[in-house]
């Protein structure tokens, strides 16, 4: 896969950027309530890029119902297009996902998904768009 470069952005340049509810989300490390946000109920083949610099991130083939009002994936397009974070807010220890490129928030990964990872990244539709193939 090509290199990628860090973006770096202002905050003004963030917001003008994206939608409040992609800047709540990506920048804000904000969460859509479930069974709110686009594509958690996507169906169609494609790609899901981040919503801020469109790193390509996951395959509509990996994506699954998780029940949980999210889109669900058991593994990333690639390993190095996400980093992995200690969150310990809201009184919990979590995996916090963000996109490798612009550290934008896409959500949190458990280890309750399918075979073959049984990895279950549980992201916010906010932080991705979604191109058809």
């Amino acid at each position: 896969m090509a290199e990628h470069q860090k973006v770096h952005k202002s905050d003004a340049e963030w917001r003008e950027q994206l939608t409040p509810e992609q800047y709540q989300v990506a920048r804000g490390h904000g969460t859509e309530r479930p069974f709110t946000g686009p594509n958690w109920d996507q169906k169609a083949d494609g790609l899901y890029t981040c919503v801020c610099c469109d790193r390509p991130l996951f395959r509509s083939e990996t994506k699954f119902d998780s029940g949980t009002g999210w889109p669900s994936f058991y593994q990333p397009v690639d390993p190095a297009s996400v980093d992995e974070v200690t969150d310990r807010s809201h009184g919990m220890v979590r995996t916090e996902v963000r996109c490798h490129d612009c550290d934008a928030h896409l959500g949190h990964v458990f280890d309750d998904g399918p075979r073959p990872t049984g990895l279950r990244y549980c992201m916010n539709g906010y932080a991705l768009n979604f191109q058809r193939d």
